[in-house]
């Protein structure tokens, strides 16, 4: 039987030095004892798993409306691409691999329905009220939202995995840490997870385009990455068929992994740390793409913004996700009552547009959707 104890040596025998251990966790918010074979940061990973949050994940959008068909990202595959590809690259980086997943598995949970353009209606009523930001969201469920224990509110996380869960940022998502040492940058694991969101949605995003015929390969062509793709696998046909569109995102997420984990290993090389706290304290973050790896991406990123993202089909649902957002927020202002019993006996505490603004963010696409006919339809029962 292999022991936490056991488990926290072989962390120590495996991982970099700028790998955290979990023995060295500055623990958690409410003591607890740890388990007898499970590490901290295993105990986290599968704390996320289990909350209610997480499977709620399964209904709220990634590009595609859940509607649009079966085969299309969620919110949820896609986070689980991200741990996917954050423990490989945690894996050959030296990295904590449990707690890079946990991060990634939680990264996403603050989300509300109809992915960003949930967040910008959101964002944009709750602008007088505190504002609203999905990251410090994941956060407030993990510490507060979630209900599954007597002893605290939220999961009682260890304070890595919530520093990783605040410092998480894309190129479309600055965090805001001022409430965990924000003179630091995020730790390798935190790192990791950010540049493992930025792969997974880009090579996703263009495999749920293609399939959707939003996206075509003429379109693509002059597009650098799409020509050393189609090069790779060695495709001349008239229409792409599924098999070899596989293969191209296959070879697109090794490419990228591959270009990622040795121009990290380098920069790591480089700066000569020799610890946690010396990554932290570099005045650049170490995981990144080689110059030309990040040229591409870039055309690529392009691309998709101007023929995916802003697809007609795309835009319209976008519009229409703000308006119910925006029209349900406004119904429950005006008469609180409609709010679920327990959403009304915590306004005293969290304030009224807070505790609204909660609700809405946890609702799925369809839960969205169910309510707003079920408030606005005269057909509807309420």
């Amino acid at each position: 039987m292999y022991s936490r104890t056991h488990l926290e040596t072989l962390e120590d025998q495996c991982l970099a030095p700028h790998g955290l251990r979990s023995r060295n966790s500055k623990g958690r918010a409410v003591p607890e004892p740890e388990p007898v074979q499970r590490t901290a940061f295993q105990r986290d990973r599968e704390r996320i798993l289990h909350t209610t949050a997480f499977r709620r994940l399964e209904y709220k959008t990634q590009v595609f409306i859940n509607y649009e068909g079966d085969h299309y990202r969620t919110r949820l595959t896609h986070t689980l691409e991200v741990a996917q590809i954050g423990r490989a690259v945690a894996r050959a980086l030296g990295a904590n691999e449990d707690l890079t997943e946990a991060i990634c598995l939680a990264h996403d949970m603050g989300h509300p329905p109809f992915g960003h353009s949930g967040e910008v209606a959101l964002a944009r009523l709750m602008r007088e009220h505190g504002g609203f930001d999905h990251n410090k969201q994941s956060l407030r469920i993990v510490t507060l939202l979630e209900r599954r224990y007597a002893e605290f509110p939220g999961l009682n996380l260890t304070w890595e995995t919530r520093e990783g869960i605040v410092k998480h940022e894309s190129e479309y998502d600055i965090s805001d840490a001022s409430e965990f040492t924000p003179e630091l940058r995020g730790h390798l694991e935190a790192q990791i997870t950010n540049a493992a969101d930025e792969l997974a949605y880009t090579a996703h995003d263009l495999d749920d385009g293609l399939r959707s015929g939003m996206i075509t390969p003429p379109m693509m062509d002059g597009i650098t990455l799409w020509g050393i793709l189609v090069e790779s696998v060695g495709w001349r046909g008239a229409s792409l068929d599924d098999l070899t569109r596989h293969r191209m995102i296959r070879c697109l997420i090794d490419l990228e992994a591959t270009d990622l984990v040795q121009m990290t290993d380098l920069r790591i090389r480089e700066s000569s740390v020799r610890s946690v706290e010396e990554l932290q304290r570099l005045t650049y973050n170490v995981i990144g793409y080689s110059e030309e790896t990040h040229r591409r991406n870039r055309q690529l990123k392009d691309f998709l913004y101007a023929n995916l993202y802003r697809h007609h089909r795309v835009v319209r649902m976008a519009v229409k996700a703000e308006r119910v957002i925006a029209e349900l927020f406004n119904a429950y202002h005006a008469e609180p009552a409609m709010l679920p019993r327990p959403f009304q006996d915590v306004i005293p505490e969290r304030g009224l547009e807070r505790t609204i603004c909660d609700y809405i963010a946890g609702m799925t696409d369809r839960y969205a959707m169910e309510e707003y006919q079920k408030l606005f339809d005269p057909a509807t029962k309420p």
